[in-house]
């Protein structure tokens, strides 16, 4: 993850996720330029069409929540609140 989030060219992803990813961040910060060539672009690479929903669900999902917190002036969660949290009920079998 942090490989991706560094420099998204050199990270140790396969070429299908590096396409899907770049796909995702023009959808991010610019979603007005997203179009039929970027989907094809991605069934290329081996994506259908219920990959495509699922990535542009999430991605419109993170950028919903994120203008509502910071909208709505919700604090930051604490430093070492998850670490914490993680420490005293375990994790429910999600990791």
């Amino acid at each position: 993850m942090a490989a991706v989030c560094r420099d998204l060219a050199t990270a140790p992803v396969s070429e299908p996720e590096r396409a899907l990813l770049r796909y995702v961040e023009k959808l991010t910060l610019a979603p007005a330029t997203c179009c039929q060539a970027d989907v094809d672009g991605l069934k290329a690479h081996g994506w259908d069409d219920e990959a495509v929903f699922d990535a542009v669900t999430v991605t419109a999902l993170f950028s919903f929540f994120n203008r509502w917190i910071d909208g709505n002036g919700v604090a930051d969660t604490p430093p070492g609140f998850y670490a914490e949290r993680l420490k005293a009920m375990g994790d429910f079998k999600y990791a």
